[in-house]
């Protein structure tokens, strides 16, 4: 683990002169955005579209077509994912759904 956050670090020195920010300011629009993201050391197709619907959705950074890149996390009004908790009940709504979807995959 260690290793993989020294490789981010260095990532962000080397490609955004130390911004971390930047990762995700300097994108001009979403398809940017995941590939941006998706660079980043850990972080694979399915955790990089989650992050991207967390920052759409509870952070305000939306460039165009921020939504289509990181579908199906991004919808509105779904409990998908991480992105849409903002409350114990929103909590439980996305673990409802992970376990249908457990339930679903073992049926």
């Amino acid at each position: 683990m260690a290793k993989r956050v020294q490789a981010l670090c260095q990532l962000i020195i080397d490609q955004y002169d130390g911004d971390p920010a930047a990762v995700w300011t300097s994108a001009a629009d979403g398809r940017q955005l995941l590939r941006q993201i998706s660079k980043l050391p850990g972080f694979g197709e399915q955790k990089a579209k989650i992050f991207i619907a967390l920052l759409g959705k509870q952070l305000g950074v939306t460039p165009p077509g921020w939504r289509e890149a990181c579908a199906p996390f991004g919808e509105d009004g779904g409990h998908r994912s991480v992105a849409d908790i903002t409350s114990p009940e929103s909590r439980a709504k996305v673990r409802d759904y992970k376990k249908a979807l457990k339930a679903a995959a073992k049926a």
